[in-house]
């Protein structure tokens, strides 16, 4: 498939389409929204508007009153391209607050692709139990500086979920787990989406991070994925790239008022 092709199957099957397990996607007009259906601090999201010039703010005020009614937070998440041009600069006046940029990026996977040939050492192993996302999340937290328990609970509930499709590998030395990854299967997509990444500063440059892309990849084409996309830190693009992963589009996950809810 061609970069044409790729955005238009990722956005029909990543961003219109899609139903995640634990929420319930409503259609609003032009707009698709995921609403949690557990209120537990979680929030909804809107994945998709195809809005203009004249019913923009309309719309942005609309989801803000549905939201507050359900008493949820929800992510606004922005992709360049998405219309009008300045939606992004129309949620800030809305007192939204805007994330930093990410780099959405996907990799077609086929066989004999590098890191389907890649052997996958015995330092790489999969995180299957809540002690292994207790040391997940004290690895992410040394790693970056801040609490990660809330994101450690809501991969402990998804590892619990066979539908949820979570895979969890770690790089270790030893007994510590010194780097980290994370993939989710979309069932009923094409799509495998990847996460995580982190390793302790001391440990980088020794081929955790491409080690951790080998074995989700590898994961997610026997489980029939063909392809596989990220939102991508400035840190990550680079290696990403090398790795055959083609940069699709930047987005900016824009977070509703505080004062919203």
């Amino acid at each position: 498939m061609n970069r044409e092709q790729l955005i238009a199957i990722f956005t029909k099957e990543q961003r219109i389409d899609i139903a995640f397990p634990g929420y319930r996607r409503e259609t609003d007009g032009d707009i698709i929204r995921q609403i949690a259906l557990e209120n537990d601090g979680e929030g909804g999201f809107v994945l998709y508007t195809d809005l203009n010039e004249d019913n923009v703010d309309e719309a942005i005020e609309a989801q803000l009153a549905y939201f507050r009614e359900l008493g949820q937070s929800f992510e606004w998440k922005v992709y360049s391209g998405d219309k009008p041009h300045n939606l992004k600069e129309r949620l800030l006046a809305h007192g939204f607050d805007i994330g930093e940029e990410e780099a959405m990026m996907v990799i077609q996977l086929a066989e004999g692709h590098e890191l389907l040939q890649c052997e996958i050492s015995p330092a790489i192993r999969p995180v299957t139990d809540a002690a292994g996302i207790d040391a997940l999340v004290a690895l992410e937290e040394a790693v970056w500086g801040v609490a990660h328990i809330e994101h450690g609970e809501r991969l402990k509930q998804d590892l619990q979920d066979e539908q949820i499709g979570l895979r969890i590998y770690a790089a270790y030395e030893g007994d510590k787990m010194v780097s980290a990854a994370w993939m989710y299967l979309h069932e009923g997509t094409s799509f495998a989406s990847i996460w995580g990444g982190s390793t302790l500063a001391e440990y980088r440059g020794k081929g955790f991070y491409t080690a951790l892309l080998a074995v989700r990849a590898q994961a997610a084409w026997h489980a029939g994925f063909r392809l596989m996309t990220v939102d991508a830190s400035p840190m990550s693009r680079l290696i990403l790239a090398k790795r055959g992963f083609e940069l699709l589009a930047y987005t900016w996950p824009c977070m509703s008022p505080a004062e919203n809810i």
